[in-house]
């Protein structure tokens, strides 16, 4: 029977957008559950039980191929890459738990504009004006959210500065993932980041322990789960999709978390939070695009080169 005959299979794209669409819901509610336990559960020991959840689904892979998950040539970045990373976790867990869902939300959607200097200076990448001038729209649009007061003080504060550390060391991590996969697969970099993100989670868990009650043992292991299933969702989900078209599904996350955010928690986002939120969403959808783009020419030469050869 040919394939035309069986059960249709979905366009790449409607599929890649499921999988997107998925990763969203997962994400608000597991940012819903960080936020409903932050009166009690500080940011470091949320990103403990976070960073435990993501070691006992990898357990398995690591059990099994003991030492080739582990197998590197370059152990000093991976180390760097998982320090930024739990660090970045850490701050936009206290992020999500001071500040309004949909405002911490938006600024988070920052690191794509911090991938722009650091794809120069790091990765060697030429960076075209579009993609310069796109950034720094989308730092003016940070600016419309956070708009300066009197006295130079930002209206959101220290909560708003932690996010935009966080996104700046999560673009860290999603640049050094860049240089690590030329010579090592996907499963070594997980087991690794959620190896060590599980060590360094671990300081900052002793000093802000808490025995947790078993409703919220539940909903901390909730979390953790929701944060793998999340990631594993977007990876799907990009990877079955173009870039180019899963990018903007990715945004839908600020609907969601702004009806959670009226809904559980009462809070109407300002109409600088919408402006601003418009603005860096545009910016980054723009640097999307044009990288998109830029792949698919690069793609066509080198497969016009090997043609000719």
């Amino acid at each position: 029977m040919s394939e035309s005959a069986g059960k249709p299979r979905l366009d790449h794209n409607v599929e890649g957008a499921l999988w997107m669409v998925a990763s969203a819901v997962g994400f608000t509610a597991m940012t819903t559950l960080i936020k409903y336990l932050g009166d009690d559960y500080p940011a470091a020991l949320q990103t403990f039980y976070r960073q435990l959840a993501g070691f006992i689904v990898l357990l398995p892979i690591i059990l099994k191929r003991r030492g080739a998950a582990f197998a590197t040539t370059r152990p000093g970045i991976l180390i760097f890459r998982s320090a930024a990373g739990t660090l970045g976790m850490i701050l936009s867990f206290y992020a999500f738990q001071k500040m309004p869902l949909a405002d911490a939300n938006a600024l988070s959607f920052t690191r794509t504009l911090w991938l722009v200097p650091l794809a120069a200076l790091v990765v060697r990448e030429t960076v075209g004006p579009l993609r310069i001038g796109a950034a720094v729209v989308g730092f003016i649009g940070v600016l419309i959210m956070l708009r300066p007061g009197s006295g130079g003080e930002f209206a959101i504060g220290w909560p708003a500065a932690a996010m935009l550390a966080s996104s700046f060391l999560f673009a860290l991590t999603i640049t050094g993932m860049k240089v690590m996969t030329r010579d090592h697969s996907p499963t070594v970099l997980l087991v690794w980041s959620a190896t060590l993100g599980l060590v360094m989670g671990i300081p900052g868990a002793i000093f802000t322990w808490r025995w947790p009650e078993p409703v919220d043992l539940a909903l901390l292991a909730a979390m953790g789960v929701l944060g793998t299933i999340t990631q594993g969702c977007y990876i799907k989900g990009m990877a079955i999709g173009d870039a180019a078209a899963m990018a903007p599904i990715d945004y839908i996350r600020l609907v969601f978390t702004v009806l959670v955010g009226v809904t559980l928690f009462h809070e109407i986002p300002t109409i600088w939070t919408i402006a601003g939120a418009g603005v860096v969403v545009a910016s980054t959808l723009l640097i999307t695009w044009r990288e998109a783009a830029l792949n698919r020419a690069a793609r066509k030469v080198s497969a016009g080169e090997e043609a000719a050869g």
